[in-house]
């Protein structure tokens, strides 16, 4: 899409995720990040440009940097999780955008799980303010475990950036933040215009009034570094079990952790140990390979009991294998998940079995405080579970390990919910 970054090998990389109601300007607000930083190059725009005159929609023209997809851009809307990077003084930066609409929750989960920071993006327009989307969606980065926020109020332009409008709606959001469990030091609000460019890389002239910094300063002062995946216990989920001239060849994705050749490794929950005794990448032999690398290796012991859903760790830090789990969760789809319901599948890294529902307390998606044990959750609501396990299976609570946090609930071979482990 851009240029090289130049430097980039040098620099960390932070994954942002930007949240927020669907008319507050999260693509403009990318778009303006893309074009300011230099990320963007000059026959990009010019198509842009292009289209934007083509469609009448000249208003949008950063909104479309971003809305690569046809029916994007003819609709107006941002449908997909697109990520993209950008590089400021300090950081090289993975945006991690995420559709505002409902039936899009699905796509904002998978992208905010993997972000270090969230941006939270805000109207100033009277109209607009503090939206159900807007709650449902903090909400959501929080139970994620994303906890560094920045909170960015944009449309500042379209309320003569006012001050006092800023500071009502900066009180309103730090209030519902505080609320629902965040601390004070780890959230900053920022005045910006995404459109305009004022107070995103640029220090705006219209808001003498702000003495703070632009929101990429704020970013790369402030931004916390999560714990690299490849400083983590090893978790290697197990996909699959291949035989090659006669040798069976363990493969999978390293999800945290590294793995070496004489690595004494443990299987769970099929309790298989053993050495690793060579490790190969696309017919490369390795002698070491860190997370987020998809592997075959080998082990000097017989393997036949070891099947797709074990996970490989290493013989000193082992997941628990567990019947029983408590989680919470949030639904997706159309379906509803209820006590009475029989079928349900539960699926966590490779792993899968047949659950049971056993008790549901249902959680305000909008606050997250607990309201009361129920029967049943409907579509866009969020509940602690206690989830019974036909089979066991090998997890991680999420705070401890995200990758092996998570989960989904499968009924009628549909998602119907997705969660986080807790206990």
């Amino acid at each position: 899409m851009g240029k090289n970054i130049m430097g980039s090998k040098m620099k960390q990389n932070i994954n942002l995720v930007i949240v927020g109601h669907i008319d507050h300007g999260k693509s403009t607000l990318i778009g303006r990040l893309l074009y300011d930083s230099g990320a963007i190059n000059k026959d990009k725009i010019k198509t842009v440009k292009s289209e934007v005159e083509e469609l009448n929609k000249e208003e949008f023209e950063f909104a479309f940097i971003m809305d690569n997809l046809q029916e994007e851009r003819e609709g107006g809307i941002t449908i997909d999780t697109i990520q993209t990077p950008f590089e400021s003084k300090k950081y090289v930066y993975t945006i991690i955008d995420c559709p505002g609409h409902k039936e899009f929750i699905k796509n904002m989960l998978t992208g905010a799980s993997q972000a270090d920071a969230a941006i939270l993006l805000l109207s100033a327009k009277p109209d607009e303010k503090i939206q159900e989307q807007t709650k449902r969606h903090v909400f959501l980065v929080n139970m994620l475990g994303i906890k560094q926020i920045f909170v960015a109020i944009n449309k500042l332009d379209l309320v003569n950036y006012s001050e006092d409008s800023y500071n009502e709606l900066k009180n309103d959001m730090m209030n519902f933040l505080l609320d629902i469990g965040y601390d004070k030091s780890n959230i900053t609000f920022i005045p910006i215009s995404a459109k305009k460019g004022d107070n995103v890389f640029k220090k705006s002239e219209n808001m003498p009034w702000y003495k703070g910094e632009t929101l990429i300063e704020i970013l790369d002062k402030n931004v916390k570094l999560l714990e690299p995946l490849n400083k983590k216990s090893l978790r290697l989920p197990i996909q699959d079990i291949y035989e090659i001239n006669g040798k069976k060849i363990l493969v999978g994705l390293v999800e945290t952790g590294k793995l070496s050749i004489g690595d004494n490794v443990s299987f769970k929950p099929s309790n298989i140990s053993g050495k690793v005794t060579s490790i190969e990448k696309w017919n490369e032999k390795l002698n070491v390979v860190e997370a987020g690398e998809s592997i075959g290796f080998t082990i000097d012991a017989d393997i036949s009991n070891i099947k797709r859903g074990d996970v490989c760790s290493l013989s000193i830090n082992k997941p628990k294998v567990v019947n029983k789990i408590k989680g919470e969760i949030f639904l997706l789809g159309t379906l509803d998940i209820n006590t009475d319901d029989t079928g349900l599948i539960i699926r966590c890294g490779t792993g899968e079995t047949k659950c049971k529902i056993e008790k549901i307390e249902k959680i305000n998606s909008e606050n997250g405080k607990s309201e009361s044990i129920v029967e049943k959750l409907n579509v866009a609501e969020a509940g602690v579970v206690d989830i019974l396990l036909e089979n066991p299976l090998a997890i991680d609570k999420f705070s401890e390990i995200a990758q092996l946090g998570r989960f989904v609930i499968i009924k009628n071979n549909n998602v119907a919910a997705s969660g986080i482990i807790l206990e």
